[in-house]
């Protein structure tokens, strides 16, 4: 077993790896049967004359008790000046190791663990949260992580329509073209009020510093889903939303890390005995989801360990049951 060989698989290898309906069933056992995540690192990278880079390293392993266990960590680097010469300004790679020898088993693309992983968890939250007949589907921003959603909900939900809304109309343009091509209904919209008043399920992926979601424009039955904001500064949805629904997160680090709640928190709003459960009760039932079809719930996520190791898993035994 030690001297398999190291499988590197780039990103369109990981992806093919990665379809939405089996690492949604993945992740709903990962989360249920937990693994050790420790805090992750974060470092700053000096750089004369440009922005401060940044280094994070996330790493997660299973327990002793798991028949088959792995180590892995994700190394992300991003270089803000990288703007400027024209080329991608995060990088992601992931390493697995075999967790009972600490041998290597693989080099993943870890922009593509990232990006599928995270909205494949944020669609196995609206198994839990979203109407069941939820079918129209709302997607705030039109980027690469955005771009799988539709996809995403698709495993979980009989999504009927994609609305497409982005400060950039083009690039949700192109978005919608490219799910047109792929049998969806789609339609690019202006009206983010009108859209946000019709949709059954509101997921955002964007980097917005200021609330594009007002809790004002959410009828009963919404499920809002808030995926991009990732640090105290990043904002997707205004006070009234989280006030108004039924909160839930992916992990505790969210009540630190996510400015739709440390901003709510800190005004006094809201607290983190109003979290109605994390990601890993759900998945192992230990508390109610959805109550009722008027209920508004909404689903905060920043990312876990947990999740990479997850999907580096399903990539290396599936690259290894292939082959």
């Amino acid at each position: 077993m030690t001297d398999a060989p190291v499988r590197i698989l780039d990103a369109q290898a990981t992806a093919a790896l990665l379809p939405f309906g089996a690492l949604i069933d993945t992740l709903r056992r990962s989360f249920a049967e937990r693994c050790v995540v420790p805090v992750r690192h974060h470092h700053t990278i000096a750089n004369d004359g440009e922005p401060d880079a940044t280094l994070l390293l996330m790493p997660a392993w299973h327990d002793a008790q798991r028949p088959a266990r792995y180590l892995g960590f994700k190394i992300v680097t991003v270089f803000p000046g990288n703007t400027a010469r024209g080329i991608a300004g995060l990088t992601s790679t992931y390493i697995l190791y075999d967790g009972r020898t600490g041998t290597q088993r693989a080099l993943i693309d870890g922009n593509t663990i990232t990006a599928r992983r995270t909205v494949a968890a944020s669609a196995l939250a609206a198994d839990y949260l979203a109407r069941k007949d939820a079918k129209r589907l709302l997607v705030i921003g039109a980027g690469r992580v955005a771009s799988l959603i539709p996809d995403a909900y698709r495993a979980v939900r009989q999504i009927e329509h994609v609305d497409i809304w982005d400060i950039d109309a083009g690039n949700a343009a192109r978005l919608a073209d490219s799910l047109a091509q792929q049998g969806l209904r789609t339609s690019v919209v202006s009206d983010l009020e009108a859209s946000v008043r019709a949709a059954d399920v509101v997921s955002a992926a964007t980097l917005a510093t200021q609330p594009i979601i007002r809790g004002q424009w959410l009828r009963p039955g919404t499920h809002v889903d808030l995926i991009g904001g990732f640090t105290p500064a990043m904002r997707e949805a205004d006070d009234d939303a989280v006030r108004r629904s039924s909160v839930y997160i992916d992990t505790h680090e969210a009540l630190h890390e996510a400015g739709d709640l440390v901003q709510p928190v800190k005004a006094g709003l809201f607290s983190e005995a109003m979290v109605r459960a994390t990601l890993d009760e759900l998945c192992r039932r230990d508390v109610t989801a959805r109550t009722s079809n008027e209920e508004i719930t909404l689903y905060k996520a920043v990312g876990t360990a947990l999740a990479d190791l997850a999907a580096a898993t399903m990539v290396y035994e599936t690259a290894s049951a292939n082959s």
